[in-house]
């Protein structure tokens, strides 16, 4: 089976930090946000670095823990080798697994975490992840300064970091199960059309979740995916009526969900970091929603390979939420 319960993990504290597009868009309560891109450093790639450890020393701060206390840091990002991470590991004394779906990492590394939780492995667990847009970009598609023409399909890269805390102690928020998803491959190799290349997998991932777990989507108060945008998102939908028969009512798309119509962004946000900001700031804080289904979307692409006219894999992994 792809999924598996827990019974003693939950969700103590996060901190986040966003960028200044996040900032002034529909993210209500983050009090950290950066004043520009580079955030004080030299570089793109040194300003990532600095808002992990920002999330990272404020989470310890706030829960008054020292590195020895840590027992696990799981961290991916979107950049080479998940070289954020590797180097913002490298800044503490605390056993480090570095994870890579994408933008399905948060939840690929909360479901790492609650594994080692659950098994009686740690008993306390840090979870981090980050992406910054320039960075992105420049790695992915075109660095900003060439100027290359945007399709209406392209999604947008949040710029932000958020570090969350697991623990085996009982708290409101608790971590139920997970599905691990399947790598997807349907022939399309357009970097500027993620939704189309996750949608498959988002919908494959929840049919698989709900068919082993032995429940239908209605169970759910809220299912929230990662970053799809406002394309995937409607392909999601299509998927799930035309090829499983499923109608979703009470569903969300973070990447639709941070910002305005105002703000130029195509398609919507993106990033393994759009999910937990969303999460966070607007699902969490809401009193309604007592059962949570996250599904994460990632485009696993190769700019090589894409280039070699491959197609583009997509992956989705999904946690469930109890929230009292």
């Amino acid at each position: 089976m792809a999924s598996k319960k827990f019974t003693n993990v939950y969700i103590k504290d996060n901190f986040a930090i966003v960028g200044p597009l996040e900032r002034d868009g529909l993210l209500k309560n983050y009090d950290f946000s950066m004043d520009d891109y580079y955030y004080g450093e030299r570089t793109f790639e040194q300003a990532e670095i600095k808002m992990q450890k920002v999330v990272m020393d404020n989470l310890l701060l706030h829960n008054k823990l020292t590195d020895s206390k840590i027992d696990l840091l799981v961290g991916g990002d979107l950049l080479n080798q998940i070289c954020i991470s590797n180097y913002n590991a490298a800044k503490y004394r605390i056993p480090y697994l570095g994870v890579y779906s994408a933008c399905a990492s948060f939840i690929e590394g909360l479901i790492v975490s609650s594994t080692f939780i659950e098994s009686k492995q740690a008993k306390t667990v840090v979870n981090i992840t980050s992406s910054h847009n320039l960075n992105a970009e420049r790695q992915f598609r075109y660095p900003v300064e060439y100027g290359a023409i945007k399709k209406h399909t392209t999604t947008f890269t949040t710029t932000g970091a958020c570090a969350t805390l697991l623990t085996n102690e009982v708290t409101n928020i608790k971590i139920e199960s997970a599905t691990i998803g399947k790598a997807l491959d349907m022939g399309l190799n357009d970097a500027n059309n993620m939704g189309a290349i996750m949608a498959p997998a988002a919908a494959e991932t929840l049919v698989t979740h709900l068919n082993e777990m032995k429940r239908n989507a209605s169970y759910y108060d809220l299912i929230l995916t990662g970053d799809l945008g406002k394309v995937g998102k409607e392909l999601f939908l299509e998927v799930l009526r035309q090829s499983h028969n499923i109608e979703l009512k009470k569903y969300i798309d973070a990447g639709c969900e941070i910002y305005t119509n105002n703000q130029e962004t195509y398609a919507g946000a993106s990033g393994p970091v759009a999910l937990p900001l969303v999460l966070f700031d607007k699902i969490l804080g809401c009193k309604k929603y007592k059962k949570i289904l996250v599904i994460a979307t990632g485009s696993l692409q190769s700019v090589q390979l894409a280039n070699q006219k491959l197609g583009i894999p997509g992956i989705a992994h999904t946690i469930s939420l109890e929230v009292s």
